[in-house]
């Protein structure tokens, strides 16, 4: 086997830790499936194939250790699949590049404000009227879902982030919310791409081993250090973005 197939590999159980702890591994896991040679809409589909199952073994293990709120993330998954097409449609209309200044500001005062609140994610849950959860959630999940149709990277570490500090969950709750989210969202695209024929199931199957070893390691991590591994985790996501967003405008 070509060792860049092994440096792939090692890419997805990488993004699939990321991912399970603080959202964004696409970050990682996409530039290594464009580095291997993979077309752009079958890396994104063959990406897509991977993390489904990935995403589908750090829920379960979120959901046994009861860090799942279901009526938050059924909301939310619903609004997420209904926001999703009209962002993909405004992508066809205004130019990303706008989306990008706004993130170019964004992303670093964001950054700031985790790391100068001493006490991110530790608070405790907040309890929520029905009626004013359900429109948060509605909200959070339809803006979210705009955002992941119309530019896509960091949906999830964006999730995380309203979760905790919109809904008022505490930092593993939002964690393990997010993937129920990520799960549905990411199911949908798949078969989308599964049904156009981009989906290179030969590569994807190789990959969801180690897309599945990542997030086991990356959402047993999070459960047992809780905010002192997701808050560092959250960081390097954002610089990731940062990072992506900067060189693809510059």
């Amino acid at each position: 086997m070509d060792y860049s197939m092994w440096i792939l590999f090692a890419c997805v159980f990488l993004g699939g830790l990321v991912d399970s702890i603080a959202g964004g591994g696409g970050l990682i896991t996409l530039s290594a499936y464009y580095a291997v040679g993979i077309p752009p809409h079958v890396a994104l589909g063959t990406n897509k194939f991977a993390s489904s199952v990935g995403t589908l073994t750090a829920s379960l293990r979120f959901i046994k250790e009861h860090q799942v709120n279901f009526k938050v993330a059924a909301v939310a998954s619903v609004s997420a699949l209904l926001g999703s097409p009209i962002g993909a449609k405004l992508a066809m209309s205004i130019d990303e590049k706008y989306l990008r200044y706004v993130l170019l500001i964004a992303v670093p005062v964001i950054a700031v404000m985790i790391l100068r609140k001493k006490d991110f994610g530790e608070e405790r849950e907040k309890e929520l009227p029905l009626l004013h959860a359900i429109f948060l959630s509605l909200a959070v999940g339809f803006a979210l879902g705009c955002y992941d149709g119309f530019f896509g990277p960091g949906t999830g570490t964006f999730l995380t982030l309203l979760f905790n500090t919109v809904l008022g969950m505490n930092i593993l709750r939002s964690c393990g919310t997010t993937k129920i989210v990520n799960l549905s969202s990411n199911v949908a695209a798949l078969i989308t791409y599964a049904m156009n024929g981009n989906v290179m199931f030969g590569i994807g199957l190789q990959c969801t081993i180690f897309s599945v070893l990542g997030n086991w390691v990356g959402s047993g991590l999070a459960l047992k250090n809780g905010v002192k591994i997701v808050r560092p985790i959250l960081i390097v996501t954002m610089v990731l973005l940062l990072i992506k967003v900067a060189t693809e405008m510059f």
